[in-house]
């Protein structure tokens, strides 16, 4: 490799000893996930009785995370795969900020669904009793394998950047400096290992994009599959996805203007590639209030009684407060920020991004909420009321801080950009054996 140069310099800079900052972050973070765990005993001990789940409200907020925390996941699969199939280069510097929110967001999905078990040991039970019958078994299926392939593609774009490292970074603690020897497996940046790096990552981003929209639509057909009202319709599949995409990219925009300030990646992480995401905000939260309206003016205009009651529940009753701050939420204000004010402006366009993610959860709260307090055998069940409990809120706030803690602390270890991709917007750096690969590829 090429000596050390000012721009990789720059990207290989935050990866340091933790200073005191840090590790009183990771203390507090760490104790609110320690908290949330102790919630979860706690709960497992005592029953799903500590939380607000009754009859008929079988889901809550614990699915709510769940929907939600797959929704972000799907930011890595298409800022990395789908874009890189398009053939954008823009998204290079971004795709490992992206790539490790989703890696970090899958665990606490799947946390999220142990939580609403109350008996997690039972899962095991979908493993050896499991029938493809059920929606339940196709969602822990395409999650599973989205999960294992979404670390063998983190892993193997990481690779080059793991032996950078290891020949670069002499002043870390020996551990660590054996850490990146066992995990570089030989690398050596020659053409060829560039040359069928790439053809393996092209290949697995067009499995990686069938995966993604195979994932989110199953996860959407648990609720599809079902008769509640508002949930038993075939826009539930596309709506699922498209609002996982919005909420994904809208927590790729908040991680990168935070690692952009603290670390100083102003050079690598520069103006024109926050313009470029902002348009795709644009266009997805369009989409999204279209997938709205076509819904809702789908279940009114069918005037069918059961279904009535979610809708008037929704739009004037008791979650009427909920779902319109939602819309303000997702679609109202952002896309207002996002045209009138956000170009050239990160600060506006992180907070269109924050109120878009907050209401994407509100969003996936007022798709289980309403449809399960007011079920089709209305009369025989009776209407349901669903409170979430400290014990709920607690564990949410756990697995949030998790998140954070995993994604800073990999900041810390491994390079948030990856170099040998960046290697052509970055004219000082150039990885050995990268250009002759790509000329390869290109046939020059």
């Amino acid at each position: 490799m090429h000596p050390e140069n000012k721009n990789e310099a720059i990207i290989l800079k935050p990866i340091h000893r933790p200073t005191t900052g840090d590790r009183l972050l990771w203390f507090a973070l760490g104790g609110i996930l320690l908290l949330g765990l102790s919630a979860w005993v706690r709960q497992y001990v005592l029953g799903l009785g500590v939380t607000g789940l009754n009859r008929p409200v079988y889901w809550g907020v614990y699915i709510t995370n769940f929907v939600f925390f797959i929704g972000l996941a799907h930011s890595g699969t298409f800022i990395s795969a789908i874009l890189r199939i398009a053939g954008q280069g823009w998204r290079k510097p971004l795709t490992r900020a992206a790539e490790a929110i989703t890696l970090f967001s899958l665990p606490f999905g799947v946390a999220s669904i142990l939580a609403d078990m109350g008996r997690p040991e039972r899962v095991f039970n979908i493993i050896f009793f499991g029938r493809y019958q059920s929606p339940i078994l196709w969602d822990f299926t395409a999650v599973g394998l989205y999960f294992l392939s979404s670390i063998v593609f983190f892993y193997l774009s990481l690779l080059p950047d793991i032996a950078l490292c290891r020949d670069r970074l002499t002043n870390v603690p020996r551990w660590q400096r054996r850490m990146y020897e066992i995990l570089a497996l030989g690398w050596q940046g020659h053409p060829e290992q560039f040359h069928r790096l790439e053809k393996v990552l092209d290949g697995m981003a067009i499995f990686m994009t069938m995966l993604v929209v195979t994932v989110h639509t199953v996860v959407s057909w648990m609720f599809g599959m079902t008769l509640q009202p508002g949930w038993h319709t075939a826009l539930i599949g596309p709506f699922f996805l498209l609002g996982a995409i919005l909420s994904g990219t809208a927590a790729v925009v908040i991680a990168l203007a935070i690692l952009r300030k603290v670390y100083k990646l102003e050079q690598v992480l520069h103006i024109g590639l926050f313009n470029s995401i902002r348009k795709l905000l644009i266009t997805f939260t369009l989409g999204w209030i279209y997938m709205m309206i076509a819904e809702h003016l789908t279940i009114g205009y069918g005037n069918m009684k059961e279904e009535m009651v979610v809708l008037q529940d929704k739009f004037s009753g008791t979650y009427a407060a909920i779902f319109w701050s939602m819309a303000l939420l997702v679609f109202g204000v952002p896309v207002l920020i996002l045209i009138f004010k956000a170009k050239n402006n990160i600060a506006w366009m992180v907070t269109a991004s924050i109120l878009i993610n907050v209401g994407m959860w509100l969003e996936r709260y007022i798709v289980i909420i309403p449809s399960e307090v007011s079920p089709r055998l209305l009369p025989v069940m009776g209407q349901g009321i669903y409170l979430p409990t400290a014990t709920e809120w607690l564990i949410t706030a756990a697995w949030f801080s998790g998140l954070f803690l995993l994604y800073m602390t990999f900041t810390r270890f491994f390079p948030i950009i990856p170099v040998w991709e960046t290697a052509e917007h970055l004219p000082e750096f150039e990885p050995e054996g990268l250009r002759e690969a790509q000329a390869v590829q290109t046939g020059d």
